[in-house]
């Protein structure tokens, strides 16, 4: 166990008279000791000799700010790096920012444009130089809002993607792929952001439904040729018509009779009077349409692998777009004129591209009109169909994606996948929960080139430099690329730099310090767990998998967990347009961070959705409060901090089942945590902290009226409240570190102490004895509150037959029964005739006079009329559940809320009935 004697940062309130103040206020609380344990450096104490855990965090984008996804995320690794810390290891939480290369450089020509600036106004060095500027003075929100929460994180070792010794690490991994040759440049189709004017990847396309038109084309074969039907033309259709300026090529299929006599002929494609083939290709589907399909390989991703089959090389593949969506002439210089410079949409009410090729197309005669009927039956006729067209958006610049033929530099993550899928195959690599290994292996296994290179100023440059004839040399630094060109060749550097996520897929070993050999990375490589997302499975953790292996030798993490997301109380996905996002901030202003935290261990229940509900949040704050006024009570009763980490010596039967219940939970926490199971071991936590401690302990060991508490029970329950201060930690280390602190002086924080060691067990008779006592006060005050009676009503009680368990736990807890029970008298001896109640316990059944204690008649008469009503409302809402027509059209919603009113009347009732039997 770790000492560190320190000064520790009580409240004013306590500093002068020890006892804790009667309200409970996180806002100061969590202030002081976070401060408190990050400058005295208990994020990571000195445990050189300790078995190391270690843990690193997504890292979040440096422009960002905390929303509901990091508070969980980073909530469920503080758990786990606070228990572990406990459990004496050499707790390691890597934490840094990233360098969001797109996100940032947005954000900073933004506040450039609003300056009436821009970036093309600056040299590459300047504009970096502005971002490095904004990084230093506005860059540390999200660091100071995790702190916020109370991550307890080594800030001493805060890590950023652009450090010198992290660009090392990158620019090392990107040589060494390319000496291996896993990293090349080609030209192939990427997804272009016209607005950024960059490539982005295949994960940071978002699909959205658009309603678009499907234009219908006649386009005329050359030579005379004609199909087998008479016609000479062959008809195509197209929701994107501009992207016929660079057709290429028609494909049939090769089963389809319909164009088998002119497969190998060619089109005259109209506007531009390109002679284009027909080509046989299983990509055209004979049941679509006219089962002929355009082929634009320099723009579409289907049409690419088509071209290539057509023995197209992709350098004489056409475009005709620039980097901002406007029509360029193509390498044949067949475009008109007319269409150059035109952008591919329509836009501030001009016509684009789109609109231009439609209109030239009809007047030529080329246009197939959509002929419909409107209500009299008179034919219209549309020059389209009306189609809603899944359509791709660059989730950052928010416009359509243009498939752009371009060179770039590309990883062979194919090759680099194969052993990051045997790693989870073998197990070396565990993922959590197990339903997400078919995920990894589909996408892994289907595996595409990944595309690396960015078309920016900020991020990590490209270490290639070119010369004259465009040969790329690659190195570490432009005097190790001239050595390789030789003396004399004139070298120009790659503007490009590298995709954010190819440096964040280095974090677990870059941030240890690789390439260098240091102490750190032998001892924390690999890591032990990895907590994210799953919608970042694919961009970051697999990366991760991939590039760990490769470069150290074996997986970067032993186990990857992944959870939900949060969502709206509803169950809808949180949007800014949808107005139902929740600040987590918010929440930890009105509740405090420990409630929120604990909120997000219970709801996280193994890769399901969180459904987010500030009443239960709420509700964890007054658990905090109840937990809280517990130690006001052992304050008052002379109940200070425990001297001993095993449990004391205990002969009541009430101290000896506390002490087993702290065995039994402890077990189900190191269990739960074990399996990742977040929800099972708050619930546990939970559970044994308000009804175990609080409401029985505490009740069951309250003196008498005038009495003191007796040295055992002092010294028992001072222990077990610092087993619940300990336990509770990881969930809610603020609050417990300050109650720690109030039961006494100790020679360490809480964030370092020992993990519960009772060296005791479960009591079996004990055990038995008080769930006894239990039963009879819990239902003895149902029975009072069913019939109406005080609950500080004193009864006399009649035992005939007494269990020889329940005479003993009589005779043992006589004064208890009287205080708690509010039983004047219990007699073993058959009750007096009149009416009475019956309560149970175990095996034991009490009688209860009730003559005089309340008016039999109209205590029965009133349980009637409310069963009578109960019954009747559960049979309307009966009648309601069991119409088809109700359940099958009625909103979801409308029909859960009839089946849980049916639930509770139906209840209502059952409870009515017993009341009135116990009334004989």
């Amino acid at each position: 166990m770790t000492t560190h004697e320190t000064d520790t940062p009580a409240s004013a309130d306590q500093a002068d008279t020890g006892a804790l103040p009667k309200t409970f206020d996180p806002a100061g609380i969590e202030a002081r000791w976070y401060a408190h344990w990050e400058d005295t450096g208990l994020f990571r104490p000195e445990r050189p000799d300790a078995k190391p855990f270690t843990i690193v965090n997504p890292p979040p984008n440096v422009t960002g700010s905390l929303h509901i996804g990091h508070a969980l995320d980073n909530t469920l690794q503080d758990i786990m790096v606070r228990y572990e810390r406990l459990r004496g290891k050499d707790a390691l939480w890597v934490v840094g920012t990233d360098h969001a290369g797109i996100a940032t450089q947005m954000l900073v020509e933004r506040k450039l444009e609003a300056a009436g600036d821009k970036r093309t106004n600056h040299s590459r060095e300047d504009f970096i130089a502005k971002v490095w500027k904004w990084k230093e003075e506005s860059g540390g929100t999200i660091t100071g809002q995790l702190r916020r929460l109370g991550c307890s994180m080594d800030w001493s070792r805060e890590q950023f993607t652009m450090d010198p010794h992290f660009t090392q690490a990158v620019l090392k991994v990107f040589v060494d792929l390319h000496e291996r040759g896993l990293i090349y440049r080609d030209k192939r189709l990427v997804n272009w952001d016209p607005k950024l004017k960059t490539a982005i990847s295949d994960l940071e396309v978002e699909t959205k439904d658009v309603a678009g038109g499907f234009w219908h084309f006649r386009y005329p074969l050359a030579d005379g040729a004609v199909l087998a039907d008479g016609r000479d033309y062959i008809e195509v259709a197209t929701t994107r018509p501009e992207t016929m300026l660079a057709d290429m090529a028609v494909a049939v299929h090769p089963d389809d009779d319909r164009y088998a006599s002119v497969v190998g002929k060619e089109i005259v494609l109209p506007i531009t009077g390109r002679r284009i083939p027909i080509v046989a290709d299983e990509h055209a589907d004979p049941q679509l349409g006219s089962g002929a399909v355009k082929i634009t390989p320099g723009h579409d991703f289907n049409d690419f692998e088509v071209g290539k089959r057509a023995g197209f090389k992709p350098a004489d593949m056409l475009n005709m777009l620039d980097g901002e969506g406007n029509v360029v002439q193509t390498a044949d210089g067949r475009v008109p004129k007319e269409f150059i410079g035109l952008h591919r949409f329509r836009r501030d009410g001009t016509d684009g591209a789109r609109e231009a090729v439609v209109q030239r197309m009809k007047a030529d005669g080329f246009l197939i009109p959509r002929v419909t009927k409107d209500a009299d039956g008179t034919a219209v006729e549309h020059d389209a169909e009306p189609r809603t067209i899944a359509t791709p958006y660059g989730d950052r610049g928010g416009v359509v994606i243009e498939p752009w033929l371009t060179d770039q530099w590309y990883v062979d993550a194919a090759t680099l996948a194969k052993p990051a899928i045997e790693a989870v195959r073998s197990g070396a690599i565990e993922i959590v929960p197990k339903t997400w290994e078919k995920t990894y292996f589909n996408w892994m296994e289907n595996i595409q080139p990944w595309c690396v290179s960015r078309q920016l100023w900020w991020g990590h440059r490209i270490p290639a430099w070119y010369d004259a004839d465009g040969t790329p040399y690659v190195a570490m630094t432009e005097e190790d690329a001239q050595a390789k060109a030789g003396a004399g060749t004139v070298l120009t550097r790659d503007n490009d730099v590298l995709d954010t996520w190819f440096s964040s897929a280095l974090w677990p070993f870059a941030t240890l310090g690789w390439p260098e050999k240091t102490e750190l990375l032998a001892k924390h490589y690999p890591n032990d767990l990895l907590i994210s997302g799953f919608d970042i499975l694919f961009f970051w953790d697999a990366r991760m998998a991939m590039q760990g292996i490769e470069f150290m030798g074996e997986a970067p993490w032993k186990r990857l967990y992944l959870h939900g997301l949060v969502r709206a109380a509803d169950g809808a996905k949180m949007s800014k347009s949808k107005g139902n996002v929740v600040d987590p901030l918010g929440l930890i202003e009105q509740y405090g961070a420990d409630a929120l935290r604990f909120f997000m261990a219970a709801m996280e229940s193994q890769g399901r959705d969180v459904k987010m509900d500030e009443k239960r949040v709420e509700g964890y704050r007054n658990f905090a409060t109840k937990l809280w006024n517990a130690t006001r009570f052992c304050q008052a009763n002379g109940i200070g901090a425990s001297q001993t980490i095993a449990a004391p010596p205990a002969s009541s039967a009430v101290n000896r089942w506390i002490t087993g219940a702290v065995v039994a939970v402890q077990g189900e926490l190191d269990r739960a945590l074990a399996d990742l199971r977040f929800d099972a071991a708050a619930n546990a936590i939970y559970h044994f902290v308000w009804d175990d401690f609080c409401d029985w302990y505490v009740e069951l060991i309250k003196p008498a009226p005038g009495g003191e508490m007796d040295a055992e029970t002092r010294a028992v329950a001072g222990w077990v409240l610092d087993q619940i201060f300990v336990m509770l930690h990881p969930f809610m280390p603020f609050i417990t570190e300050e109650l720690w602190h109030a039961q006494g002086k100790r020679p360490y924080e809480l964030i370092v102490a020992q993990w519960p060691r009772p060296d005791a067990a479960v009591d079996a008779d004990a055990k038995a004895e008080v769930e006894w006592l239990i039963a009879l006060v819990s239902n003895l005050r149902a029975a009072k509150n069913e019939l109406g009676i005080a609950p500080g009503a004193r009864l006399d009680a009649y035992l005939a037959e007494p269990s020889a368990a329940g005479r003993r736990a009589i005779e043992r807890n006589a004064a208890a029964i009287e205080r708690v029970a509010r039983l004047s008298s219990v007699q073993f001896a058959p009750a007096p005739s009149g009416p009475a109640m019956q309560v149970g316990a175990g095996e034991d059944v009490f009688v209860i006079p009730l003559e005089g204690v309340i008016d039999i008649a109209a205590e029965r008469a009133r349980l009637e009329k409310a069963k009578t009503s109960a019954q009747k409302e559960a049979d309307s809402l009966a009648k309601r559940l069991d119409n088809p027509k109700f359940v099958e059209k009625a909103k979801p919603e409308a029909v859960e809320k009839a089946r849980a009113d049916h639930a509770h009347h139906v209840a209502e009732a059952e409870r009515l009935d017993a009341a009135l039997a116990r009334l004989g």
